[in-house]
């Protein structure tokens, strides 16, 4: 029973994140973990904010 439980737990995680996701995107959010949120360059296909710190580290 406990281990159903904890799977239900991990499902309804998992479809909340996945439907924000959906949603960000239907907003037209480009980078939806970016924490700056900066948009995304077209030419690299990733966050130009989040490319650049990572950079720095």
């Amino acid at each position: 029973m406990t281990d159903l439980i904890i799977i239900a737990v991990v499902v309804v995680i998992v479809g909340l994140a996945g439907f924000y996701v959906y949603r960000a995107k239907k907003s037209g959010k480009k980078c939806i973990g970016c924490p700056e949120g900066c948009s995304c360059s077209s030419k690299e296909g990733s966050c130009s904010c989040c490319h650049n710190s990572e950079e720095k580290k």
